[in-house]
Parts: C-alpha cells; sequence; structure tokens
C-alpha cells in the first residue's frame, strides 16, 4: 500500500512514527467528518496520501527555497483552505512553521479548530473569512513569507485574493493541474499591478498506483 511513508520518502521528507500517526489521524477525521459535511470526494486510503498528501506536500519540489521550509520558522498562509489542504500536511511534516489557515465557510474553520486541537499543533492560526476581506486587514496584508492555495478558482482570481498577503521578497503559490500557459498569460496584468511577477512554474510529478 502506498502510503504516506511512501511518498514522504519519495519527496525526501523524513516523516517520525508521531508525524504518521499525525497525518492517519487528520486523514481519519476527514473521511469521518465527510459524512456529515461536504469536504472532499476522494476517501480511498490509497488516494488520500497521493492527491491530498503528497500533492500538499510536492511544494517542496518546487520551491528553490525548500530548505527555508523545512528547517525555518517561516510564516505561510493557506487560503481557501478548506479542509486543511495543502496547509495542515505542511504543518504536520514541517512543524516549525507559523501556519494561517483561513477559510470562508465557519463550519470547515471549526472542523480544522478540531483537527489542530487533536493533533497538539503549535504556531497556527484559523480564521474565517473570505479571502479579499482577509487581504484588507493590517495584520494579514503584506505579511507571509509564502501565500499557498489549491483553490479552483483561475489564476487571475487566485493573484488578486493571495498576492497581497504576500510580504516583499515572500512568494504565492498557486498549486494547478494540467495545463496552465493560457490561465497564467491572462493572469499577468493582475500579478503585474499587484506588483508581483512571475518566478517560475515548475512541473512535478508524483508516482501512480500500479
Amino acid at each position: 500500500m502506498k502510503d504516506i511513508k511512501y511518498y514522504s520518502d519519495y519527496l525526501n521528507i523524513n516523516l517520525s512514527d508521531l508525524q504518521i500517526q499525525q497525518f492517519n489521524t487528520y486523514m481519519n477525521m476527514v473521511i469521518e467528518k465527510n459524512k456529515v459535511m461536504n469536504l472532499t470526494s476522494i476517501t480511498d486510503p490509497e488516494e488520500f496520501a497521493l492527491k491530498h498528501f503528497a500533492d500538499s506536500l510536492s511544494l517542496i519540489s518546487a520551491v528553490s527555497r525548500a530548505e527555508s521550509i523545512k528547517n525555518s520558522e517561516i510564516s505561510i498562509i493557506d487560503v481557501g483552505t478548506g479542509a486543511g489542504f495543502p496547509g495542515i500536511p505542511l504543518k504536520i511534516a514541517f512543524p516549525q512553521i507559523h501556519l494561517t489557515l483561513l477559510d470562508s465557510l465557519n463550519k470547515r474553520v471549526n472542523f480544522l479548530n478540531e483537527v489542530v486541537e487533536e493533533l497538539s499543533l503549535e504556531h497556527i492560526t484559523t480564521i474565517h473569512a473570505r479571502a479579499e476581506e482577509g487581504a484588507r486587514q493590517k495584520d494579514l496584508r503584506d505579511s507571509f513569507d509564502f501565500a499557498v492555495s489549491r483553490a479552483v478558482a483561475n489564476m487571475s482570481a487566485l493573484t488578486e485574493y493571495c498576492l497581497p498577503y504576500v510580504k516583499v521578497g515572500g512568494y504565492f503559490i498557486a498549486y494547478k493541474s494540467g495545463e496552465i500557459e493560457e490561465e497564467l498569460n491572462t493572469s499577468k496584468n493582475a500579478i503585474k499591478l499587484l506588483s508581483g511577477a512571475i518566478v517560475d512554474v515548475v512541473n512535478t510529478t508524483l508516482c501512480r498506483f500500479r
């Protein structure tokens, strides 16, 4: 069975027994809560490990400053986090980061608070707000080393939502699948208007099921 340990080794991320246990507890909490609240269409453990956990952690292979994520107390905001992806997997794997989870649905935020308490996660903040509202808050705007999002919005909208959270010299990383060249081209004006610049597009491939 290809589980989180399999994929963490593939990504050169060393997990302790406690961290593996946290990943499994988190997965079980999402699947259980999914019975009463729509969090994910993926409930098979192997698919969950690949499409939620490994995908979230793939940020490591896409960032030139990956060592800073592994070894420093950097700040990350996960905008439109939903069930906590990619933020909580990143926090479990790299507990020293300071993480903020932002979502527009209070029921999801309440669930995330349950996860944070159950997993005994520290240096983590949950915020109930729409992305554009949060970006207007003085304590959030221009405040983070990284903004990340797996939201389904197009790049132009995501840029407007997420880039305002990033401090000067920081990065907004959008998780995307498939061909994104056209979408990226249409977002260039929004990126420029917000004083950003496209640094790179990194294609990552995770090992698939047999």
